[in-house]
């Protein structure tokens, strides 16, 4: 299977809408469109990043990550925020060529750290960024409110 994998602009507010739609689905949470507008900045924002999985013409999967700026150097670290890759299409590379893709996107504008928080439960997602070349931190994240 060929994928294609491709940064989201403002103009691919529509496809942005399935692919978050996809993400919901896969992580069985609910999901409400969002205002055009809303999600046409934010795709316009160069510091989010939508990144969609293709074969075919179908959506397979996709990333969602923000850059943060950094303080104490001249520079940023991507933060992914979510990926999900539709349950009949993992295990197929999908998520592999998700990361590979952002890196070099990363890469490009000279950031070279990407990181990606894994729940402590999630076996699965911890066996896969290891097997992808990741090297676990450990450190626990704090919420605070609802969200």
């Amino acid at each position: 299977m060929e994928i294609l994998v491709r940064r989201l602009g403002a103009e691919d507010a529509a496809l942005a809408q399935g692919l978050f739609a996809l993400m919901s689905a896969v992580f069985g949470e609910p999901q409400r469109p969002l205002d055009r507008r809303y999600l046409e900045g934010l795709l316009a924002s160069q510091g989010f990043w939508a990144m969609a999985a293709f074969s075919g013409g179908e959506l397979l999967g996709g990333l969602t990550a923000h850059s943060l700026p950094m303080t104490r150097v001249e520079a940023a670290e991507v933060f992914v925020y979510d990926l999900a890759v539709q349950e009949r299409h993992q295990g197929q590379g999908v998520g592999r060529a998700l990361v590979a893709a952002l890196r070099e996107h990363c890469g490009a504008q000279g950031i070279h750290v990407v990181f990606v928080p894994a729940d402590d439960e999630d076996v699965h997602a911890l066996e896969f960024y290891k097997a992808i070349g990741g090297r676990p931190s450990p450190v626990t994240f704090f919420t605070f409110g609802e969200g």
